[in-house]
């Protein structure tokens, strides 16, 4: 069980998921069962999230970016079919990072939609305790979201990125990441610096 492993075996499976290693490459490295590893990994998210409601809290952040990663449960949102757990499909993860302290003031897991949008930027705004500047990417729900949060207590701009279209098929191309061409910094409200605007911590 996750909660009686020698506390130098816990710590190899924590540094294990903090490298950024896949349930079952640890447990080939650490020669723990899967099961265990993901009791073991939920107990610390767990712990993780307790001291992020406690802690992070009255923060004076100053430029503080917004972005979402994208990921799937279960199976990509394409392959999803009826009868599948609703759970399964496409999540992302709404992040928030201090550019300055690199503190990360919270996070949430969703849908990319208004809905965990708003309730993203309630909780960044829970946290801060003083008048902050917000860059975000072109996601429009975040328009939305840090108005009906902040209302005109904060500066906020959105970085506008324009990227390559490769019409290339070649494999080698398949996969990498498109080259941004141009890149516009459009202030949203208040008076954002927009030498400062970015999101290049949060990317």
């Amino acid at each position: 069980m996750a909660n009686i492993l020698p506390k130098d075996k816990q710590v190899a499976v924590n540094g294990g998921f903090a490298d950024g290693n896949g349930i079952r490459q640890i447990e080939r490295i650490a020669g723990f069962h899967r099961d265990t590893i993901t009791r073991l990994g939920a107990l610390i998210g767990q712990g993780c999230a307790a001291l992020l409601i406690t802690k992070m809290r009255g923060l004076t952040c100053q430029h503080v970016q917004f972005d979402e990663i994208w990921g799937f449960i279960g199976k990509k949102e394409k392959h999803v079919r009826p009868g599948d757990s609703p759970d399964y499909g496409d999540v992302w993860t709404f992040s928030a990072i201090d550019a300055n302290t690199k503190v990360v003031p919270t996070f949430r897991v969703g849908r990319r939609d208004a809905v965990t949008a708003n309730a993203f930027v309630e909780d960044v705004s829970s946290r801060l305790g003083n008048r902050v500047q917000i860059s975000s990417d072109a996601h429009h729900a975040c328009v939305e979201a840090v108005e009906l949060s902040f209302g005109a207590g904060v500066d906020f701009a959105q970085i506008i990125k324009t990227y390559e279209v490769d019409d290339s098929s070649t494999t080698e191309w398949k996969y990498s990441p498109s080259k941004a061409v141009s890149v516009e910094k459009r202030p949203i409200a208040g008076n954002p610096d927009t030498r400062v605007a970015s999101t290049s911590y949060v990317d």
